[in-house]
C-alpha cells in the first residue's frame, strides 16, 4: 500500500454509490434550461492566462492565490485551467461572432479549477452550470435568472436557500464610490489585515468581500455604495425588487455584495445558506455589461449566473432529498452450456425493447446467480436453462413486491410484454 498512487487533494472520483445522485441532477437541470430556452456551449478547460487576468481582474483572489497556471514548454505560452467559465464563455462568443444574428441565451456545465482549502461542498475541481446571456440590457432578463434558479431549487427539493442583492452601479459610481471608500480605509488604516492593505489602493472593493472575522465591523461601518448608484442603475434596480415581490421571491439587500470577480457591474445576487458551513453561497452572478468590450469584442450588455454542483448535492443530502438509484428491469440468469451461448443473444433481444438487462457474467449456481439477481435490484429474473433454450422459451421470476406472484414460462415477446406492463 505505500506505493499505491492516491487522487490529489481537493480532486475527488465520483463513485457509483453517488454517480446516480449526479446524473439525476444533471437531468434536471438539462430539463430545466431547456424550458427557459438556454442553448448548450461547450469551452475548453485550458485558456490562455491573459484571459482570466483580464476578465477576473489582476488583484483578486483567484488570479492571485488560486489559479492553476503554468507554462506551455511547447510554445512558451502561459496556460491556465479555468477557474471559473463566464470569461471562456464570453472568449468564445466573440471569436465564434455568436452575437451577430441577435442576442443569445447560453448555458455550460463542466469542472472548474481553483487552488482553496478542501471544505464540505468546496473543492479544488469542482463542477459549475452557468447560465449566461448576452445582448440583454435587462432588468427582465435579471429577473428571468433568479427566477430560474427559484424553480430550479423546487425542482430539486431545496429550501432554506436565501436570495440577497445589490447593485454595482455604473463605472462613474463605482470611481465615486472608491474615492469614499479609500478615504475610509486610510483612516483606519490600522485595523485592516495584510490583504486589505495590500488592496486598499488597487482594488479596495475586495476589501468588503474579506471572510476575516476580525475585519467584520471596520466593513460594516464603511460608506455604502448605494448612496453613490447613478440614476439609471438605481431605477433598474427598483424595477428588479418589484418584479420580484410580483413574482412571490422574497429577498433581502446586502450592501456588502460585491462579488468575488472585477467584471461585474449594475445587479449582483448571491444564493446563499447556513447549512455548508462558512462557505455559504450555492449560486451567484449579475450583470457583467462591459466585459464582451474588455476582452476584446463589440460592447454588449451581458449578465449570468454560476452555481457549484458539489455544493447543491451536499445541500440536497443535508435537506433530505432522496434519489432512488435506478435499478434494471431484468437480470438474466443462464445455466447450462447452450444457455450461456444463447443468453447474449436474449439479453440483446430484450435490451432491443426496451429494457435495461443485467447478463449474468462469471459463471456459478443457479442459488447463487438468483442471490445476485436480488440483489441487483432489478424487477424481475429472467431465467435461461438449457431447457428453455430447446423449447424456446423463458422463465420470467418476479423478485419485488407488485410485480406478480407468479413464475412464468413465456415466449420472449410475452416476456417483454409482461415485463413492460408492470
Amino acid at each position: 500500500m505505500a506505493n499505491t498512487v492516491q487522487g490529489i487533494r481537493g480532486m475527488n472520483d465520483v463513485l457509483p454509490a453517488d454517480a446516480h445522485r449526479w446524473a439525476f441532477f444533471e437531468d434536471t437541470v438539462q430539463r430545466w434550461v431547456r424550458g427557459y430556452g438556454y442553448q448548450a456551449i461547450r469551452m475548453p478547460i485550458l485558456e490562455r492566462t491573459e484571459l482570466f487576468v483580464r476578465s477576473i481582474g489582476e488583484v483578486t483572489d483567484i488570479v492571485e492565490k488560486e489559479m492553476y497556471t503554468f507554462t506551455d514548454e511547447l510554445n512558451g505560452e502561459q496556460l491556465t485551467l479555468r477557474p471559473e467559465g463566464t470569461a471562456s464563455c464570453v472568449r468564445a462568443v466573440i471569436e465564434h461572432n455568436l452575437l451577430y444574428p441577435g442576442p443569445q441565451r447560453l448555458w455550460y456545465w463542466g469542472p472548474m479549477f481553483r487552488h482553496e482549502r478542501p471544505q464540505k461542498g468546496r473543492y479544488r475541481q469542482f463542477h459549475q452550470v452557468g447560465i449566461e446571456a448576452l445582448g440583454f440590457a435587462g432588468p427582465d432578463i435579471d429577473v428571468e435568472h433568479i427566477v430560474m434558479c427559484a424553480r430550479l431549487w423546487r425542482a430539486l427539493g431545496l429550501d432554506g436557500i436565501k436570495l440577497e442583492l445589490n447593485s454595482l452601479g455604473s463605472a462613474d459610481a463605482r470611481a465615486r464610490y472608491r474615492t469614499k471608500l479609500v478615504a475610509y480605509l486610510e483612516r483606519h488604516a490600522g485595523e485592516l489585515d495584510a490583504d486589505a492593505l495590500r488592496r486598499m489602493h488597487t482594488n479596495p472593493l475586495r476589501v468588503l468581500d474579506s471572510k476575516n472575522p476580525a475585519m467584520q465591523p471596520l466593513i460594516a461601518a464603511a460608506p455604502r455604495l448605494a448612496d453613490d448608484l447613478d440614476e439609471a442603475s438605481a431605477q433598474a434596480f427598483a424595477a428588479l425588487q418589484d418584479s420580484l415581490r410580483a413574482a412571490g421571491l422574497a429577498f433581502s439587500i446586502n450592501p456588502r455584495l460585491v462579488r468575488g470577480l472585477d467584471y461585474y457591474n449594475g445587479t449582483v445576487f448571491e444564493w446563499v445558506t447556513d447549512r455548508l458551513g462558512a462557505q455559504g453561497t450555492v449560486c451567484a452572478g449579475g450583470r457583467y455589461d462591459g466585459l464582451v468590450e474588455q476582452i476584446g469584442g463589440k460592447s454588449a450588455p451581458a449578465c449570468g449566473f454560476a452555481m457549484g454542483v458539489e455544493r447543491l448535492l451536499a445541500l440536497m443530502a443535508d435537506s433530505g432529498v432522496d434519489v432512488a438509484e435506478p435499478a434494471p428491469d431484468v437480470y438474466l440468469v443462464r445455466q447450462g452450456v447452450a444457455a450461456v451461448r444463447r443468453g447474449e443473444q436474449v439479453a440483446e433481444q430484450l435490451r432491443d425493447a426496451g429494457l435495461a438487462v443485467v447478463l449474468h457474467c462469471g459463471g456459478g449456481s443457479f442459488k447463487s446467480q438468483m442471490k445476485k439477481a436480488d440483489g441487483s435490484g432489478a424487477r424481475y429474473a429472467v431465467i435461461l436453462g438449457d431447457d428453455e433454450v430447446q423449447a424456446g422459451v423463458l422463465s420470467v421470476k418476479p423478485l419485488r413486491m407488485g410485480q406478480g406472484q407468479e413464475q412464468l414460462r413465456v415466449a420472449l415477446s410475452q416476456a417483454c410484454e409482461i415485463i413492460k406492463s408492470r
